[in-house]
C-alpha cells in the first residue's frame, strides 16, 4: 500500500479538493483507494464527496470509543474508493494523545488498499508533519499567492527539521547539538540546512549518514493549484529552487491546476468535479497528477524510521510564542527573496499580512496561556 499525505502550509488552496478527487481518480483507474479525513475539528471532505453529514462510524468517534478500525471504513459511491470520515466536533489532531496517535498510524499501515490518501489539517504543527512523513513522497499543495507560496515553502522546511529531530534520537551527540541550537530559534530557523549538515557531520558522523540517506529518499511533490495565467506556473519552480539551495531537498513538481468556475458550481452540486465534469479543464488536470502517481516508483523511507518516535518534547519549529513563529516566518521570505521567488512588491505585501497575523497569534496566545493558568490553578495535569 502506498500512502499519499496531503498537506499545505495554509488552509483554502484545495487540498480537500485534490484529496477526494485523487481517489476517484485512482479508483476509477481500478485501484482500491481509502481516503481519510485528518482535519480533525475543521473536517469537510465529506462534503466534497457529496455526503451531506459525517457518518456516525467516523474516526472521531472511533477516537472516543475505540472499537473496530475496520467498522469506520465506509464504502461509497464512487468505485473501488472507501472513505474514513473526520468529526467536526471534537479537538483537532493536534491535541491527541501520543497513544492515540500511534494507534491510529498503526491502524493506517495496516489497511487493506492500494493506496491511502490522508486529508491533513493545514500548518505544521508536529503531528501534522508526522503524518506527511508517513511516505517520503507526500503531496504539498499551494496557490501563486504570496502568503500560500511562502507557506508551501515553510511546510516544506519544518518537514525537514521533523525529519533531522527524529533521525538524531536523544543522548547522540547530534541531538545535543541540535537542542543548543534549538534554544537560539534565530540562528537556527537562519541556518541553511546543508551547512548545518556539514557541521553535523563532524559532531555525530554515523547518524548524518542516516540523515542524508533519509533526505535521499525524502522527495516531497509539489502541486501549484488555483492558476490564472501560465505565468503562475513559475512559481513552483522557484520554489523547488528554493528548497535546493536551503534545504537540500529536492522535490518533484507533480502538476498544476487551473482555477475552474465549475469547480464552485460542483460543490453546489455535492458533486466531485471529476464526476461533475470529467471534461473540465480542472477534471483533465487531476487526471494527469493520477497517472503521475500510477507511473511514479515507489519510495521508502529506511526500516529504522518512524515518524515521530523521538523527539517529540523538543520539537518546537512552529514555536508557541507570537514573537518566534513571526521570525521564523520572516526566515523564511530571506529563503525566497534570496532565490527570487519574491518580488520587491510581494515582500511588501507579505510583511503586511505577516504584520496582522503576529497580531493575531499574541491574542491566541495569551488565551492559551490563561488557559493553562487556569488548568494549572484547578490541578489539572498539563
Amino acid at each position: 500500500m502506498q500512502i499519499i499525505p496531503v498537506a499545505s502550509g495554509k488552509g483554502g488552496v484545495g487540498k480537500s479538493l485534490l484529496s477526494a478527487n485523487l481517489s476517484i481518480a485512482l479508483g476509477q483507474a481500478g485501484k482500491k483507494v481509502v481516503m481519510a479525513d485528518l482535519d480533525l475539528g475543521a473536517s469537510n471532505l465529506h462534503l466534497v464527496i457529496g455526503q451531506h453529514t459525517v457518518p456516525a462510524a467516523s474516526l472521531g468517534a472511533w477516537l472516543t470509543d475505540h472499537g473496530n478500525f475496520e467498522d469506520i471504513i465506509s464504502p461509497t459511491e464512487y468505485e473501488n474508493v472507501s472513505f474514513i470520515a473526520g468529526d467536526s466536533q471534537i479537538p483537532g489532531l493536534t491535541s491527541l494523545k501520543p497513544s492515540q496517535r500511534t494507534k491510529l498510524v498503526r491502524n493506517f499501515q495496516h489497511i487493506d488498499a492500494d493506496y491511502l490518501v490522508l486529508d491533513l489539517g493545514a500548518g505544521t504543527h508536529q503531528i501534522i508533519l508526522d503524518m506527511f512523513l508517513l511516505s517520503p513522497q507526500g503531496i504539498v499543495v499551494t496557490a501563486p499567492t504570496v502568503t500560500a507560496t511562502l507557506n508551501g515553502y515553510l511546510f516544506l522546511k519544518n518537514a525537514v527539521f521533523r525529519l533531522m529531530y527524529t533521525t538524531y534520537k536523544k543522548g547522540t551527540p547530534g541531538f545535543s547539538q541540535l537542542e543548543k541550537l534549538r534554544k537560539d530559534s534565530t540562528s537556527l530557523q537562519r541556518l541553511y540546512i546543508p551547512k548545518l549538515v556539514e557541521a553535523l557531520q563532524k559532531t555525530d558522523p554515523e547518524n548524518t549518514e542516516l540523515f542524508i540517506s533519509r533526505m535521499k529518499a525524502f522527495r516531497p511533490r509539489l502541486i501549484m493549484n488555483m492558476i490564472d495565467d501560465p505565468k503562475d506556473a513559475d512559481k513552483a519552480q522557484r520554489i523547488r529552487r528554493s528548497c535546493s539551495q536551503y534545504l537540500g531537498l529536492e522535490i518533484e513538481h507533480l502538476g498544476i491546476m487551473y482555477r475552474d468556475s465549475l469547480q464552485d458550481k460542483a460543490l453546489a452540486s455535492q458533486l466531485p468535479i471529476l464526476v461533475y465534469k470529467p471534461q473540465a479543464v480542472l477534471s483533465q488536470a487531476i487526471y494527469r497528477i493520477a497517472e503521475k502517481i500510477l507511473a511514479s516508483e515507489q519510495r521508502s523511507f529506511d526500516q529504522a524510521y518512524e515518524a515521530g518516535s523521538e523527539g517529540s518534547d523538543s520539537f518546537l519549529i512552529a514555536e508557541e510564542e507570537a514573537n518566534d513563529d513571526y521570525d521564523y516566518k520572516l526566515s523564511g521570505i530571506d529563503d525566497l527573496v534570496g532565490s527570487g521567488t519574491l518580488s520587491v512588491g510581494e515582500l511588501a505585501e507579505t510583511i503586511k499580512t505577516q504584520q496582522y497575523e503576529l497580531t493575531q497569534l499574541k491574542k491566541e496566545n495569551l488565551l492559551l496561556k490563561s488557559k493553562i493558568v487556569q488548568a494549572v490553578s484547578q490541578g489539572f495535569k498539563i
